[in-house]
């Protein structure tokens, strides 16, 4: 079991963010994400595994003038 941005999600052997990112809809093109308060780059969303336990934040960024 994992947590991200507070809510329990059923977590998987070799689950990377990008799979938590498909599982929450998650679909905004600028987000901010923390494993256990460590940054990822998106760069590496499809290859940064997320451990059992682990807490995850996405932030969705906002921009405008």
């Amino acid at each position: 079991m994992i947590t991200v941005n507070g809510d329990r999600l059923d977590w998987t052997e070799g689950m990377t963010i990008r799979d938590v990112l498909r599982v929450r809809n998650y679909k905004f093109p600028l987000l901010v994400i923390k494993v256990d308060d460590a940054l990822v780059q998106p760069r590496a969303y499809d290859t940064t595994t997320v451990p059992d336990g682990a807490v995850v934040s996405v932030v969705h960024l906002l921009s405008g003038g």
